[in-house]
């Protein structure tokens, strides 16, 4: 993700993103969101609804894996986790790159699971 996206959140739920700061031994977060653009949206809406219901749950992990998000966190509540799971469910059908909704499939390109848009999915072949 991009820097001014990343800042954003960051600065935007400052209390879910705490292990931004710790050591790797304790929290991933020191690697960023490790997805595309195209999910940001996605990714604000979560973190809203998040601290909305738990001011103590903190993010361990965010990022793309087999195509879909994964966004991994300490302890939390069966309603967090609910909230996690369906934006999870829902990155398979947003293009991680453009956040287009429209042509996006998920599957191989390249050696590598994505989530793509017709036209990102293009792009991206003809860069290899």
């Amino acid at each position: 993700m991009n820097k001014q996206n990343t800042e954003k959140l960051m600065k935007d739920f400052p209390t879910l993103y705490r292990g931004y700061t710790k050591p790797l031994t304790e929290n991933l977060m020191s690697f960023g969101f490790e997805c595309g653009d195209g999910w940001f949206q996605l990714l604000y809406d979560l973190s809203k609804k998040l601290v909305e219901i738990d001011l103590e749950l903190e993010a361990v992990q965010v990022k793309e894996k087999y195509g879909t998000l994964r966004f991994y966190v300490g302890a939390a509540t069966d309603a967090a986790f609910d909230l996690i799971f369906a934006a999870e469910e829902k990155s398979s059908t947003i293009c991680e790159v453009c956040g287009s909704i429209l042509g996006v499939k998920t599957g191989p390109d390249g050696g590598w699971v994505r989530t793509l848009c017709g036209a990102c999915r293009k792009k991206d072949r003809e860069k290899r």
